[in-house]
């Protein structure tokens, strides 16, 4: 009897796996197939300190992409998440540096550094409540109006450095954050607060309700309206939690190199939509996971890794990453239609 029955007991839990739990487990297959992969091709690739540098490498990244795939999900886009990195380190630095400085690049406010980072953070919200203002007011379509305000904040992070970078005439405290380790190891505080937010993310998404209604509104938003969620208020407040996610990595990334340089996270916009979609992010909302963007990262990790590894040149290492998102895009494309069936 018990023969007869476990396979269909096997069907069933089968299909009570979700799509999105498939997807999830999908992408987790491909990064570890790929690290092995790479392991074979790539000498001393296989090792344990390797592993955790794929993530601590990415940790500026990964918390991008944890801002920038709730609002995918949500139906919206967030391009500006590596403009406001820029602008606000270049603002924590120009707000930390004390008046008397020999030239216009040493010369700041003299703020105080904490006062210093909440006024950073603010300029970095004030680009998120932008973005806001014109996607939920005005109905601009997202990826225009976060394209325009990306330029807008490296413009202005640009006039600050006058095209350059702020390095000197620093309170001594400036560097504390960026370089504290923790736990007696050599892990940064960034990674840590990465861990945290990947965490809160994971359980926003999963067991609250704030996280079901980013997903209702992302899969239909005329019934979202008509249930009496107030989409827009929503929308806003997840702008400016990117906003906010992506100040704190632009302050920290400052505080790490102890100066403020008008093309930091030069792209990191892009790649945080890259490791969204291949954690399986839908681009058009309502589908995917936090946790696949994680393992979405660590595939963009190990390949970019594998072709430093094998001394590939630059131009190649841009089509093979090109090369595995497509990839990785239709394979789950395919796998959830076949699945569907």
């Amino acid at each position: 009897m018990s023969i007869v029955t476990e396979p269909f007991q096997i069907l069933k839990l089968h299909r009570k796996m979700s799509d999105e739990a498939f997807i999830t487990m999908l992408v987790t297959m491909v990064a570890i197939g790929l690290f092995l992969t790479a392991s074979f091709l790539v000498p001393n690739f296989f090792q344990w300190q390797n592993v955790v540098n794929l993530v601590t490498n990415n940790w500026a990244v990964i918390s991008l992409g944890i801002g920038v795939s709730f609002l995918l999900v949500s139906g919206n886009f967030d391009l500006s998440v590596g403009g406001i990195v820029a602008l606000s380190g270049v603002l924590s630095v120009w707000f930390a540096q004390s008046t008397g400085g020999t030239n216009p690049l040493s010369t700041g406010l003299g703020f105080p550094y904490p006062l210093a980072t909440i006024c950073a953070l603010g300029g970095a919200l004030a680009i998120g409540a932008m973005n806001a203002l014109f996607v939920v007011r005005f109905k601009i379509p997202s990826i225009i109006v976060t394209l325009g305000t990306m330029m807008v904040a490296r413009g202005i992070a640009q006039i600050i450095t006058h095209g350059s970078q702020r390095n000197t005439n620093l309170p001594s405290e400036f560097g504390f954050l960026g370089n504290l380790t923790m736990f007696g190891t050599s892990i940064k505080l960034p990674v840590v607060l990465m861990i945290v937010l990947l965490l809160i993310a994971v359980f926003v998404e999963r067991k609250m309700v704030f996280g079901r209604i980013t997903y209702w509104i992302g899969a239909n938003p005329e019934a979202a309206d008509l249930s009496g969620i107030d989409r827009a208020w929503h929308i806003t407040k997840l702008y400016l939690f990117s906003a906010a996610i992506a100040g704190v990595v632009g302050i920290l990334l400052a505080s790490e190199y102890q100066s403020g340089f008008s093309n930091r996270g030069l792209l990191m916009e892009f790649d945080a939509l890259v490791i969204a979609l291949l954690g399986g992010v839908a681009i058009t909302g309502g589908f995917g996971s936090v946790i696949g963007m994680f393992f979405g990262a660590i595939i963009l990790a190990v390949v970019t890794s594998a072709a430093t590894g094998l001394v590939l040149s630059p131009d190649w290492q841009f089509i093979l990453k090109a090369v595995a998102v497509f990839l990785a895009i239709v394979t789950q494309t395919w796998a959830l239609a076949r699945r569907n069936r």
